[in-house]
């Protein structure tokens, strides 16, 4: 049965479940999968939020403190029943003295899935292979199929998941570990990159690669949901990185560096036989222009420019874009 909520909520800083029902999974445990389906007047969490209840394990939030605990609650009776159930909060709910401070009206569907469940293996086959991937459940029968297989029935809700977001930064100064921890802190699968590096790097959580950026951004793969950030403050090293992850799928592409240097890099990249179109991608100099240099404010600018490329919003950045955007001109 799941574990009462600890006094400190650090399992609501995991935003993507998938690892909790990995290891229920592995423990050969059934967990049960809490949904966020409506949201009315507003509230903290989106629909499609999620939270996972299991023997030893809870990961995700709702509301920040308003109901998790009655949620984990119904996920307990769950899993004892089998049973899926739909939780309403704020108006219309049948426990008027659970409140949610920011006045929303919110539902959650919670439904067990057994370590065994066909729908769960085919959800963390597609994880591993870092294919999008659709859960649909009506709490007794579920189905998990890349997106263009989905098919719906009666009583269904359905969670879209895209492959875990990746980061790889490459470099070794403060700037670049910097980058690299502040990632892994904020949910990236992080790899740091520094060829010909010491044998061990000290960040927890932070995969390491001692290889060239062409065979370590080659082997690392370079899909949609990868972000790259070149921080090697030398020129032949960015160079290289930023010829192999410009023309690639990854959805950012930085570099870190002194404006007034930007035309001669750009220079040199377009004579290595970079496109204009890919030159537009690069987001030179690095980061949200919040005007601090220290490695942990470069880290914060440049964490918050790929998450606001990542929610499609307007950074108002004038390093974002803007002086790459001309490299088809001549330098």
């Amino acid at each position: 049965m799941p574990q009462a909520l600890p006094d400190w909520p650090l399992f609501g800083l995991a935003d993507d479940v998938r690892p909790a029902l990995a290891a229920a999974k592995a423990a050969d445990a059934p967990a049960a999968l809490a949904t966020l389906t409506v949201v009315e007047g507003g509230g903290p969490r989106p629909p499609g939020t999620q939270m996972v209840f299991a023997e030893g394990i809870v990961a995700g939030y709702f509301s920040g403190g308003c109901i998790e605990a009655d949620v984990a609650a119904h996920a307990e009776a769950c899993l004892g029943d089998h049973a899926p159930r739909t939780l309403v909060y704020g108006e219309g709910s049948p426990w008027p003295d659970i409140r949610l401070l920011c006045g929303a009206r919110i539902e959650i569907f919670v439904e067990r899935v057994a370590a065994d469940d066909p729908a769960l293996a085919a959800l963390l086959g597609l994880t591993e292979r870092r294919e999008p991937a659709i859960w649909v459940s009506d709490g007794r029968r579920r189905a998990c199929t890349p997106p263009a297989a989905v098919r719906l029935w009666p009583g269904t809700v359905s969670r879209r998941y895209e492959p875990a977001l990746r980061l790889v930064v490459v470099g070794g100064d403060p700037a670049a570990l910097a980058i690299a921890m502040l990632g892994a802190q904020s949910g990236f699968e992080t790899t740091l990159v520094r060829p010909k590096g010491p044998q061990t790097a000290p960040l927890p959580g932070v995969a390491y690669r001692r290889d060239e950026p062409s065979e370590a951004l080659a082997a690392i793969g370079l899909d949609p949901w990868t972000a790259v950030a070149v921080a090697s403050h030398d020129i032949e090293l960015d160079e290289a990185a930023l010829v192999s992850a410009l023309p690639s799928q990854a959805a950012y592409v930085g570099l870190l560096g002194a404006r007034a240097r930007l035309p001669e890099r750009l220079a040199r990249l377009r004579s290595a036989g970079v496109t204009a179109e890919a030159l537009a991608r690069l987001h030179a100099p690095i980061g949200l222009d919040i005007g601090g240099k220290a490695p942990w404010e470069v880290a914060v600018s440049v964490i918050g420019e790929i998450m606001a490329q990542r929610y499609a919003r307007d950074s108002a950045s004038t390093s974002t874009r803007s002086p790459a955007a001309a490299a088809g001109a001549p330098a």
